[in-house]
């Protein structure tokens, strides 16, 4: 495949065309990981439809077929290698898409309704540095988790995602409804397992597996172990040059795409508390960094954010703190300026990401869900 996937590509492609359409402006680069578990749980499901596909009897001459709902590619593209290949470049785009079903079962089992929308926090680019001085202070006090290697650390989060919909020839923008994923993994990386509704059937799907070359994945920032992350340096200057070093080339600016990968780590992984706080105090240091005074999370919590604008996009990712104890509460994107999507649908205020941490420790077993 040598398709260039880097850029957005006019809505409106042909059925057969290989790829969905983007809409005109791109979400934050950066969120790699959490897109590529999403893809490839899709895949798994999409190769266990088209399995059984094959034994089931040929629909009629014109019916519109039904298949698995997937935002991020066609299913001609729909293989372990194109996935594995497809993965983090698939994630730079906002998607519209046909409404095509989903993964456990006919139609979508996410709900959707009118887009989320929010309220525009003031930005102040004084008290950002101060207030992430303060929540690295406050990160430091807290002990990181110890995982045996027989162990796993599990994430339970409260997530959504705002999308264009299209049916027919009509297009609308609508969100999801906010809904659990369960995801664990163990140290090395080795194993893991994702359950998280419309994505993934009920019982969930292995995050574990060789990279299209049979060979085990290499961790890396925008996909890391636990282990990788304990080996990262905690000097702050030194983590934010590697990380600059590692996302070159990656997303709309340097700047942003450092800003939307220490994003990832703080809510897609368990960093280890000095990695934690190293973290807070090299974003203190990217250019653009800013304090919002008020942020919602998925969960409904409000607190305080530390964000930063993506002048191309519009959007302005925001990491949300609670105000006492400045313990981070979860992420959201947020539009800020301008319009974006097919149609121009996106408007200023609709919150296009939102996820919240409900629960991350370490367990026993895989699918071992925390009581609480």
């Amino acid at each position: 495949m040598n398709a260039d996937l880097s850029r957005p590509h006019p809505a409106g492609q042909e059925e057969n065309s290989p790829l969905l359409p983007f809409a005109e402006r791109e979400l934050p680069a950066g969120r790699h990981q959490f897109h590529k578990e999403r893809l490839m749980a899709q895949i798994h499901e999409d190769l266990r439809a088209a399995d059984a596909a094959t034994t089931a009897t040929p629909a009629r001459a014109g019916a519109r077929t039904t298949t698995s709902r997937n935002p991020f590619l066609r299913r001609s593209f729909l293989v372990p290698a194109a996935g594995f290949a497809l993965a983090g470049a698939l994630a730079v785009g906002f998607f519209s898409y046909v409404d095509r079903g989903a993964a456990d079962g006919p139609g979508s089992t996410i709900a959707t309704g009118p887009a989320l929308t929010t309220r525009i926090g003031a930005a102040d680019p004084k008290g950002a540095p101060q207030l992430l001085d303060r929540i690295s202070l406050a990160s430091a006090s807290v002990a990181g988790p110890a995982v045996r290697a027989d162990q796993f650390i599990y994430i339970g989060s409260k997530t959504a995602n705002t999308y264009v919909k299209t049916v027919g020839s009509k297009s609308t923008l609508v969100s999801e409804q906010l809904h659990m994923r369960h995801q664990w993994n163990s140290a090395d990386g080795t194993e893991g397992w994702l359950i998280e509704p419309g994505n993934t059937g009920p019982e969930g799907v292995t995050l574990a597996g060789p990279d299209e070359k049979g060979n085990a994945p290499t961790p890396h920032l925008n996909a890391p172990t636990h282990n990788y992350l304990a080996a990262l340096p905690t000097d702050p200057d030194a983590l934010l040059g590697r990380i600059y070093q590692e996302t070159k080339g990656k997303g709309n600016s340097p700047d942003q795409e450092a800003f939307t990968t220490i994003g990832d780590l703080l809510r897609g992984s368990y960093p280890p508390a000095e990695l934690t706080t190293a973290l807070y105090r090299a974003a203190a240091k990217i250019p653009g960094v800013v304090m919002v005074d008020d942020a919602v999370d998925a969960a409904g919590r409000s607190g305080i954010a530390v964000a930063r604008l993506d002048e191309r996009s519009g959007l302005r990712e925001e990491w949300i703190f609670d105000r006492q104890t400045l313990a981070f509460l979860g992420e959201r994107s947020v539009q800020v300026q301008g319009e974006s999507g097919e149609q121009g649908l996106i408007k200023p205020g609709t919150v296009v990401f939102t996820s919240a941490i409900t629960t991350r420790t370490v367990v026993d077993r895989i699918k071992e869900i925390p009581a609480g």
